[in-house]
């Protein structure tokens, strides 16, 4: 079954000559959610654009469902909702006027009992007749999410949707993003907050310098390139490890009070048994022992600078 999005070798070159988009190829299988992580200017807000509709791809080409976004721009767009980075509204119009005025621009017929469920879901009921204006950053940004889900879409795209807002705020959030999950919407984000990516993604897709430089499910990244390190509180500090620990790869850490081992957990020997006894032969006592676990943000920032 082929993709619900299907990106093929697209390409964006700017007026100025700045190439945001290199040959990107992407799929986006229906029902998941896709994290979109990059640096600032890797090319994450551009490849949202050209998907929604909203800039020209300068090379490749896009399909929603099978339609092209160009050819068939009507239908992809009716198909997809877009929270975008920056916060556009009509600050004196009221909270249920934007909703249903937004449901409108699709051509869907009025229909207030979605919209009062998606006010509600949001938080936003008790503001529906007040103006725009009056809300907080954190209440207009989900004022976004209710403009996005106005026509009922099948795609929605979040372009940092949880930036400037409270953690409060931001939990009710993906409490309802994985609420749309499970009624099938397809959702791709992008988010600084690696910490969300890494507890709601399907699947990670990493674009640095307009490149998509990795995808793959979110459990699975993390397997094949999580470091665990074993982590020692040393008795009395060390200078270097002796020669007789060199196999073990030790590293000496706060300025010679720790020392770390890092191991591989799906080996099929982790190495810290035998690395307890060569210690205790060399003579090396420790107060404490922990363990510790690459999150996808060490990750992602392995990958960025390997990529450079």
């Amino acid at each position: 079954m082929p993709p619900l999005i299907s990106v093929t070798h697209l390409s964006k070159t700017y007026a100025d000559g700045f190439q945001a988009l290199k040959a990107v190829d992407l799929g986006i299988e229906k029902g998941e959610i896709l994290a979109l992580l990059g640096p600032n200017g890797a090319g994450k807000t551009t490849l949202i654009s050209i998907i929604c509709g909203l800039v020209n791809p300068t090379g490749g080409g896009v399909s929603v469902a099978g339609f092209d976004i160009i050819r068939d721009y009507k239908k992809t767009r009716a198909m997809i909702g877009l929270v975008p980075q920056e916060l556009t509204t009509e600050i004196f119009e009221s909270v249920w006027g934007t909703v249903n005025f937004s449901r409108g621009l699709f051509g869907k017929a009025p229909d207030h009992a979605h919209i009062e469920d998606i006010l509600k879901t949001l938080s936003l009921w008790d503001k529906k007749d007040g103006p725009i204006v009056a809300l907080s950053g954190g209440m207009k940004r989900r004022l976004m999410i209710a403009k996005a889900l106005s026509h009922e879409p099948d795609i929605l795209f979040l372009d940092e949707p949880t930036a400037g807002v409270d953690v409060e705020l931001r939990k009710d959030m993906w409490e309802m993003v994985e609420g749309l999950r499970q009624r099938g919407v397809t959702i791709i984000l992008t988010t600084h907050y690696i910490e969300e990516a890494e507890a709601i993604a399907d699947r990670v897709a990493v674009i640095n310098n307009g490149e998509i430089i990795v995808v793959d499910d979110t459990a699975e990244l993390m397997r094949k390139m999580g470091k665990k390190q074993l982590i020692l509180d040393l008795h009395d500090t060390m200078e270097t490890v002796p020669a007789a620990l060199g196999a073990y790869d030790l590293e000496v850490a706060a300025e010679g009070r720790e020392l770390i081992y890092t191991y591989d957990i799906h080996g099929e020997r982790t190495g810290i048994t035998s690395l307890l006894s060569d210690l205790g032969d060399a003579g090396i006592r420790f107060r404490d022992l922990k363990t510790t676990q690459s999150s996808l943000e060490d990750i992602f920032v392995t990958l960025v600078e390997e990529a450079r």
